[in-house]
């Protein structure tokens, strides 16, 4: 593995001093059902991507290439679904309810389109109603903001439906960054929200990522191995994580254990977990306990080609 530049040291460095969470990571590891927990929530991002869970509401909640199992087994239906017919930023999603478990669940659908992938490249910052002084990705913020008012209603029908249950909002990729401000402005609502993100993008800066790490509900930002979309915006921006990082330490397609789960508090971790690595692989970006694009199998070729060129620019980038 090969380190950052000291450029990078310097901003991360500034970044602590202006109010962000530690630079300084502490490790500590996880327990059985904290993994399983974690694979429930990575198929439910998953199931993001399945056509059929973001355009026919009521249904139980599948995904045709059997990539998410533990769905699928459970008694889980969907309350809305939206997708680009119903927004106007590309954002895609459902909200459903798992009477196995007892969840309220709200899922992001990641980046599959040209319009998606040029939301992630949108850089700039804009202002927020999170919190005081907080700015955020303006392509995300702009995301969330389009299917708020579709989300939020729902969600608190449901909890009001279900009282005992818990309210879960994941994503990958694209969808795990607006998973993040969509958690931040539930919690925000006084509802209790626990955030599972799965090789998401930093969302902003120290005030809004130190905001979101303190809130109540629990954060748990999932990376794997080389993944290089968490490695963007660069922190050369002024962008920065929330905290803690939960590492998967396995290469691609591998089972993973409790004891490969690294667990870093921090909103740079340099030189640990998924930031201790330079040389990026996008493959590990799609592959979270399992493939997390096996819905997009049917994609046309020209489409598959047009993402993965992007993805390779992600690639490039997340190197400087």
């Amino acid at each position: 593995m090969v380190s950052f530049s000291s450029l990078t040291i310097f901003v991360a460095f500034y970044a602590v001093a202006n109010n962000a969470a530690p630079l300084i990571s502490q490790k500590r590891g996880i327990q059985a059902d904290q993994l399983n927990t974690l694979k429930l929530m990575g198929q439910y991002a998953s199931a993001a991507y399945c056509e059929s869970n973001y355009n026919s509401p009521g249904d139980q909640m599948n995904c045709v290439s059997g990539s998410c199992p533990l769905v699928e087994t459970a008694d889980s239906t969907s309350v809305i679904e939206y997708s680009r017919e119903e927004t106007s930023t590309d954002v895609a999603g459902y909200v459903a309810v798992d009477h196995t478990n007892k969840l309220v669940i709200v899922s992001f659908r990641g980046s599959t389109t040209i319009d998606a992938w040029l939301t992630n490249f949108d850089f700039g910052t804009t202002n927020t109603d999170i919190c005081s002084g907080c700015t955020a990705h303006r392509g995300f913020w702009n995301s969330w903001v389009d299917a708020r008012s579709r989300v939020t209603p729902a969600v608190k029908q449901a909890i009001t439906a279900f009282p005992g249950y818990k309210i879960v909002v994941t994503g990958h990729s694209l969808g795990g960054a607006i998973a993040s401000l969509a958690a931040a402005q539930l919690r925000n609502s006084g509802l209790n929200v626990a955030l599972y993100n799965f090789g998401s993008p930093r969302i902003g800066g120290s005030k809004i990522s130190n905001y979101i790490s303190n809130q109540s509900g629990g954060n748990f930002r999932v990376t794997h191995w080389s993944d290089p979309v968490p490695k963007v915006p660069l922190l050369t921006m002024g962008y920065v994580h929330i905290s803690p990082e939960y590492y998967i330490n396995k290469p691609n397609r591998q089972d993973v254990n409790a004891g490969d789960i690294q667990v870093y508090d921090g909103a740079a971790n340099l030189f640990k977990g998924n930031q201790a690595w330079l040389l990026p692989d996008v493959d590990a970006h799609r592959w979270y306990f399992g493939s997390m694009y096996s819905c997009d199998a049917k994609k046309s070729k020209r489409g598959v080609l047009e993402i993965r060129g992007v993805e390779e620019e992600v690639q490039i980038f997340a190197t400087f």
